[in-house]
């Protein structure tokens, strides 16, 4: 009965209808309005189990935002603060990365001088109980929330490290945990630099201006390659300003368009440049979105850099945060995107969705194709097409599942406490002894994995079963079969150097951390090759900027 007066006395929906809203649409608004709020009081009242009132209806929040695009959220109190991360890059923790196990999380990487690392925690340690609490079966963000919180507060950490029948307990002192958006900037040879930008906070365009200002005054800086591959994107802001160092002043660089005319903008670079003339080379990929194509397009567009890499991820959406009641919020699309040339290269439409519920990608009759400053081709709805594509490196199946399986990640662990140190990570080498050391222990796990060959291969023998043609050919595909069939010591042999160049990667984080990780990628990377070369030939750079 209690529960029954609570809902019969549910609070009169009211808004303000803005002056563009006619009456019909007032009407259609008022009364799905009140049939929802029907339904809800109906659902919790008579509903034959009990219910949860704020489950019930973040569900159907979920459910209405969904159907419009996956990037227009209600976000509940309980997530506001890892928003406010999102944007900014900031927390207030112990500074690692971890994950999942068997039944506990281990730490996969601390961040070099930050609280873990400083306190002794290791790669590879399992955490048992955060503050007596044990920790058995908890999830990554279970465990994520107990390492969060106010700077200056202690925290005591109970680990068992890797192979050893000990346990150890760290007092660790949370900081607030800066997240860089430059990881990692250098020269790549004596005249040529190197900025990796991996997401767009409330920082990055300062970070990537001051790691500018540095490699020009420190070094014989002729050109320079921005990384931005896998950056996801952030604040629109940001991207705008670092396409304003390398363009003038009174540029668009981008334009935003909505329902709303308040959301229609254009947004002009306000400062003189850094540097105008200096050869640049940007770097993408299928995880490259949002302020990422925003600078990648932008520079296309006005001729400005050569872009290298692999077609962008295709987010031609703006989203905005609206506050509202109880320190909730909603993130919503309000406008689309458009470079300089015009174009908006948002790839999917979620208007027209496929049987999964995924948008379809745009129709080719509706591609269009626009001008860069110079007069190139480009097009939109694909994202940023390279100027100059790499073609997508491949993992071996084997490759695939040694680092599922995490037995690369274990057997560095075991490496780093063999060994007391390694070379630099630009001059670290994977010897042979390494190798097969690896490759023992491996064969001592038990584990399998399946081939696309193999797959297939499985397919022919069903169908041509069903055709009536196996007894016909049984003894060849039988002999296909068999030299098709997974064969770990063969494969290990087979793909050793993709396979050297994760177990290096994974090694060299161990002593060097994520600095490591870049300089130890950069050594062989076909991208930064491709870019080097187009670099070094400044004939060549100008005519992939020439129609």
């Amino acid at each position: 009965m209690k529960k029954q007066l609570i809902f019969l006395l549910l609070l009169t929906i009211s808004f303000n209808v803005k002056s563009q809203n006619n009456d019909q649409e007032y009407f259609e608004i008022a009364k799905n309005l009140t049939i929802f709020n029907e339904v809800y009081k109906n659902v919790n009242i008579y509903f034959v189990d009990e219910t949860n009132p704020g489950e019930l209806m973040k569900t159907g929040i979920d459910a209405m935002l969904t159907s419009l695009d996956p990037y227009t959220n209600y976000i509940p109190e309980s997530r506001i603060e890892d928003q406010r991360i999102i944007q900014t890059g900031q927390y207030g923790g112990i500074g690692a990365l971890i994950k999942k196990q068997g039944d506990y999380i281990v730490i996969s990487e601390p961040y070099d001088n930050f609280p873990a690392q400083k306190a002794g925690l290791k790669a590879g340690d399992k955490i048992i109980e955060i503050d007596g609490q044990s920790l058995k079966d908890k999830s990554s963000s279970e465990v994520s929330e107990l390492l969060k919180g106010t700077a200056g507060t202690d925290i005591n950490i109970l680990v068992e490290r890797y192979n050893q029948n000990q346990r150890l307990e760290k007092k660790v002192t949370r900081e607030v945990i800066k997240i860089p958006s430059v990881p990692h900037y250098d020269m790549l040879n004596e005249s040529t630099g190197y900025i990796k930008l991996t997401s767009f906070t409330s920082t990055a365009s300062q970070e990537v201006g001051e790691a500018f200002e540095k490699l020009k005054d420190s070094n014989n800086l002729k050109s320079l390659v921005l990384d931005l591959r896998g950056n996801g994107g952030g604040l629109l802001n940001e991207a705008v300003e670092i396409v304003n160092f390398f363009v003038e002043k009174g540029v668009t660089v981008v334009e935003m368009k909505g329902r709303l005319k308040e959301n229609n903008q254009v947004y002009r670079t306000k400062s003189s440049p850094k540097d105008t003339d200096i050869p640049l080379v940007v770097l993408i990929d299928g995880g490259s979105a949002s302020a990422s194509e925003i600078v990648s397009g932008g520079l296309q567009d006005l001729d400005r850099a050569v872009i290298i890499g692999q077609q962008s991820f295709g987010k031609g959406l703006v989203q905005q945060y609206k506050k509202m009641d109880y320190n909730t919020q909603i993130k919503v699309t309000i406008a689309k995107y458009y470079t300089p040339s015009g174009r908006c290269i948002q790839r999917l439409d979620y208007s027209d969705r496929n049987i999964s519920g995924e948008g379809n990608s745009i129709s080719d009759s509706l591609i269009s194709y626009f001008k860069t400053k110079n007069g190139r081709k480009v097009r939109d709805g694909r994202g940023i097409d390279p100027d100059i594509e790499i073609e997508e490196k491949k993992y071996s199946a084997l490759a695939q599942e040694l680092v599922i399986e995490d037995f690369i990640f274990d057997f560095a662990t075991q490496f780093y406490y063999e060994n007391d140190t390694i070379d630099l990570p630009q001059n670290y080498v994977l010897s042979d002894k390494t190798y097969n050391d690896f490759k023992q222990f491996v064969l001592d796990k038990d584990f399998e994995y399946k081939t696309y060959s193999s797959e297939t291969i499985n397919g022919l023998i069903e169908t041509t079963k069903e055709e009536g043609f196996y007894d016909d050919f049984q003894k060849e595909i039988d002999l296909l079969k068999e030299k098709l069939a997974p064969n770990k010591e063969r494969d290990l042999n087979k793909f050793k150097e993709q396979i050297k160049e994760l177990l290096t990667n994974e090694i060299v984080s161990r002593y060097y951390y994520q600095k490591g990780r870049v300089k130890v990628t950069l050594k062989n990377d076909p991208f930064i090759q491709e870019s080097l070369k187009i670099l070094g030939d400044q004939s060549a750079y100008d005519k992939e900027l020439m129609p």
